[in-house]
């Protein structure tokens, strides 16, 4: 009787102590699907802000097709690859990611090449769109973060005693973070 009553008692512990740390886990979890859905929602804006910007700058620079078809050619791409939160692996992660790095380069050479057309760089269309770009990649960087401090509560918090249990019995995985880009590692080279 006395040992029925000590492993009676070592259940109940057990499971008070698995039912708390699953509805935190849980919640830690949903907030990391919120925080994602924000980070989605930026970068489907600035991808809604790109054909406006390119049909302000081929009226101006209408022999820069390359650069604009490369413009288009990578927001297609950016928006074709989407991560349902259920899905978010490393290597999902990884692939949207160096997706939306395309587009964020292809913008990066257009707003370049405005720079040889005085005229554009002076319409108010595009002086418009180009502060609604900055805009956004400021409120994309805002919800990266956001997501990756998400993230970091997240596994730290199924890292832990006694919700470590709870996160392996009911199979919560450590969710991904965004990385640097290799290029951030090196350091621009600036000649005069």
């Amino acid at each position: 009787m006395r040992n029925f009553v000590r492993v009676l008692f070592a259940i109940v512990i057990a499971a008070s102590f698995t039912s708390c740390s699953y509805n935190s886990i849980v919640e830690a979890d949903e907030n990391i699907n919120a925080q994602w859905a924000k980070v989605e929602n930026q970068y489907q804006r600035r991808a809604d802000l790109v054909p406006n910007l390119v049909n302000t700058v081929k009226g101006y620079a209408s022999h820069e097709s390359e650069t604009l078809e490369a413009v288009v050619a990578a927001r297609a791409k950016a928006t074709q690859i989407t991560v349902a939160p259920a899905n978010l692996t490393e290597e999902n992660l990884q692939k949207y990611q160096e997706a939306q790095g395309e587009l964020s380069s292809a913008l990066g050479k257009l707003l370049a090449i405005t720079e040889n057309y005085p005229d554009l760089k002076a319409n108010q269309n595009f002086l418009e769109l180009q502060a609604q770009l900055e805009g956004t990649e400021n409120r994309i960087a805002t919800e990266r973060s956001r997501y990756t401090d998400a993230v970091n509560a997240y596994n730290q918090k199924i890292r832990k005693f006694p919700a470590l249990i709870t996160a392996k019995l009911f199979g919560f995985d450590p969710k991904p973070q965004f990385k640097a880009e290799e290029s951030a590692a090196q350091a621009p080279v600036v000649e005069f």
